[in-house]
């Protein structure tokens, strides 16, 4: 069965910027795996692919993601200084980058995280472009 688009996808996100796929879309993957591991997480392994992999740093994904694992939504001041509110908040993390992984979406990210009861998750996801993930 085939996605459907809503108007709102195609105007994009109510974000901070710059790019919706490399920032807001980044946010809501983060999101999506805290939700799924149940708690906010104590350590994460954050590899980026392909597209991202390339660009993490200078788009603001390693930032988004980060801010996504303290639970920010996509248009929260903070994204800015997430490094320094992880820090605050015990939050451990390491990025890691893989460049050319063929199989798979450009806007690749994989996520392994630990919550603070020993709960281990990982969880892949994709930034599709306007705040989309899959």
């Amino acid at each position: 069965m085939a996605e459907k688009s809503s108007i709102f996808d195609m105007i994009g996100p109510v974000m901070i910027g710059p790019s919706s796929s490399h920032t807001a879309g980044v946010v809501r993957i983060a999101r999506a795996a805290i939700r799924i591991l149940g708690a906010l997480p104590t350590e994460a392994v954050i590899t980026f692919y392909n597209s991202f992999a390339r660009t993490y740093e200078g788009h603001g994904s390693d930032r988004a993601i980060v801010a996504g694992l303290l639970g920010y939504k996509p248009d929260d001041e903070r994204i800015r200084t997430a490094f320094e509110h992880a820090a605050a908040a015990g939050l451990h993390y390491t990025f890691q980058s893989v460049g050319n992984a063929s199989t798979l979406h450009p806007n690749t990210i994989k996520l392994s995280l630990s919550g603070p009861d020993g709960y281990r998750v990982e969880v892949v996801g994709q930034s599709r472009g306007g705040g989309v993930i899959r």
